[in-house]
C-alpha cells in the first residue's frame, strides 16, 4: 500500500498519538514526585469517592488531571486501532503493532489502578511498592514500542519487508538488556529519592554505603553505574549495527541520534544528581530517557527491514 510522499491523515494520527503518550508520561512522573499519587484516596474509577471531586485540594487536581489524561490517551489508542482496521487490509503490521499499542495501554491503565487501590502511591511504603513501580515501568516503555512502529510503518511510501539478521537481532538484544537495566535502576532510585531525600550531594552519599539504610537506598547508587555502561553499550551496539547493515540511511541517522541522545542523557542525569533531582530536571531526565528508547526502536525497525524510504 503507497501512502504518497506526503503524510496521510491516518500517518499524522498516529504520530500526534505517540507524542501525546509520551506527554501523559511525563505527567505521570510529575505526579509521582509531587506526592500527589493518593489524590484520588484509594478510589478509583471514581476519585476520593465522587465522578468529580468537589472540593479538591492541589494533589487532587493534579492526580483527577492525570486520569483524565491517561482516559484520553487510552481513547486515542482504541481510535487509532479502529482507524486501523478500517484502513489497512487484513494481516497489515500497522493493524498488528496498533493492536499491541492498546493491549499494553489497557494493561498500564489497570497497573495505575492496582496502585490506587492498593495504596501504593505518593509517600505510602508496602513491601510491593518496588514490584508495583518495576511492572509500571517495564509496561510504559513497551506501550511506546507499538506506538512508534504504528506511526512509522504507516510514514513509509512502501510496504515494509521483514530481514532476519541472526546477528544484528542479537546486538539488539544487548541494547534492550542494558536499557531495562538502566532504566529500572533509574525507578528504583527515583523511588528511593521520594522516600529518603537527601539535602546534599555528600550527605546522600553517605546514606548510600550505610550499612544500615534501607536497601533501596544502597540500591541508588548502581543507577548512576548502569546509566553509564548501559550507555556506552547502546552507543556500541548503534555503532556493530550500522557496520552490519552498511546500506541503510535510517539505520545510519537513528545510530547517531541515538549516540548523540545517550550523551546528552548522562550529562543531564549528571546535572540533575548535582541539583538534587528538583521536579523540572526529572522531567528532563525522562523525556531524554523516552527520546533514547524511540531513537532504538526506530533505528531496530530498520536494521530489520529492507525498507529504505
Amino acid at each position: 500500500m503507497d501512502n504518497g510522499t506526503k503524510l496521510s491523515a491516518f500517518a499524522k494520527y498516529a504520530w500526534f498519538v505517540l507524542a501525546y503518550n509520551v506527554l501523559v508520561i511525563l505527567w505521570g512522573v510529575f505526579l509521582r514526585a509531587s506526592h500527589s499519587g493518593d489524590g484520588c484516596g484509594q478510589h478509583w474509577l471514581t476519585c476520593g469517592g465522587e465522578v468529580v471531586p468537589t472540593a479538591p485540594q492541589f494533589k487532587t487536581v493534579i492526580e483527577y488531571s492525570h486520569r483524565i489524561t491517561t482516559a484520553f490517551a487510552s481513547i486515542a489508542v482504541f481510535a487509532l486501532v479502529v482507524w486501523a482496521f478500517r484502513r489497512f487490509p487484513k494481516g497489515s503490521p500497522i493493524r498488528k503493532a496498533a493492536s499491541l499499542g492498546a493491549v499494553f495501554i489497557v494493561i498500564e491503565s489497570l497497573i495505575g489502578a492496582g496502585l490506587v487501590l492498593t495504596g501504593n502511591t505518593a509517600g505510602n511504603w508496602t513491601p510491593t511498592r518496588p514490584l508495583w513501580t518495576i511492572g509500571h515501568l517495564i509496561n510504559t516503555v513497551v506501550l511506546l514500542v507499538p506506538l512508534t512502529l504504528t506511526a512509522w510503518l504507516a510514514s513509509r511510501p512502501n510496504p515494509v519487508r521483514y530481514a532476519p539478521r541472526p546477528k544484528v537481532a542479537a546486538l539488539l538484544g544487548i541494547g534492550l538488556a542494558v536499557f531495562f537495566a538502566a532504566a529500572i535502576s533509574g525507578s528504583m532510585a527515583a523511588l528511593s529519592n521520594m522516600f529518603f531525600p537527601s539535602d546534599s550531594l555528600a550527605g546522600g552519599f553517605i546514606k548510600d554505603f550505610d550499612p544500615d539504610s534501607h536497601l533501596l537506598l544502597r540500591l541508588r547508587i548502581f543507577h548512576p553505574l548502569l546509566s553509564i555502561l548501559g550507555g556506552v553499550a547502546l552507543v556500541f551496539v548503534g555503532g556493530a549495527i550500522r557496520k552490519a547493515v552498511p546500506d541503510s540511511k535510517g539505520v545510519e541517522f537513528w545510530a547517531k541520534a541515538l549516540t548523540g541522545l545517550v550523551a546528552a542523557q548522562i550529562a543531564f542525569g549528571a546535572l540533575t544528581l548535582l541539583m538534587l533531582a528538583p521536579i523540572l530536571m526529572q522531567l528532563g531526565h525522562l523525556l531524554l530517557a523516552d527520546a533514547v528508547w524511540i531513537a532504538f526502536v526506530f533505528m531496530s525497525a530498520y536494521a530489520l527491514t529492507d525498507t529504505e524510504n
